[in-house]
């Protein structure tokens, strides 16, 4: 964190992220500072699915970051690993996307969100980014993520966003996504 402080300039406390302003982004975490006690794995198989994996927690040159690991299996009707973690502050109205810094195995990967007005445990907005080898920073404006169903609304409203998730989801694979930093835009 201090290494993220002296580069970015200034900082603020916002619930439990540490929250970072650079310009027109807003780090929400960089995964130092006991990230297990923010973000919890979950699989399908609390609903009876087969999936297994993991979140783990590293350092490489200096830069905290998750991994994501583990297989993804459609069996049962199945199909998703995770690591969440829930928002105990709301994003500001004028949040464009979302932001993180990821890399992974060549794949396609998935944030999810999760609003006040996702009520059931299988409703949130979808939005998708490749992960590719090395290091890169993901954008996903809010436009672009979609409804899990017609009782959604088209859109997620940053306001009411309350959860946030990295996710290997929808078909059988081997997946490896790392995440060094996630915020908003």
């Amino acid at each position: 964190m201090k290494k993220l402080l002296s580069t970015l300039g200034f900082c603020i406390s916002v619930g439990w992220f540490a929250t970072a302003s650079v310009g027109e982004q807003t780090m929400l975490d960089t995964f130092d500072n006991n990230p297990q006690s923010r973000w919890e794995f979950l699989a399908d198989t609390v609903m009876g699915g087969v999936s297994n994996g993991k979140v783990s927690y590293s350092q490489e040159n200096g830069s905290a970051y998750a991994r994501l690991t583990g297989t993804v299996s459609t069996q049962n009707r199945g199909g998703f690993i995770q690591f969440r973690s829930e928002l105990e502050e709301k994003l500001p109205d004028n949040a464009k996307g979302i932001r993180l810094v990821a890399r992974g195995n060549n794949q396609m990967y998935f944030v999810h969100l999760r609003t006040s007005g996702t009520l059931l445990p299988w409703q949130y907005y979808q939005g998708s980014f490749d992960a590719t080898q090395d290091w890169t920073e993901v954008r996903i404006p809010f436009s672009a993520f979609k409804a899990s169903g017609r009782m959604l609304r088209s859109e997620p409203r940053p306001t009411q966003v309350n959860s946030i998730a990295v996710v290997a989801f929808g078909r059988d694979h081997q997946a490896l996504v790392d995440v060094q930093e996630i915020g908003f835009y």
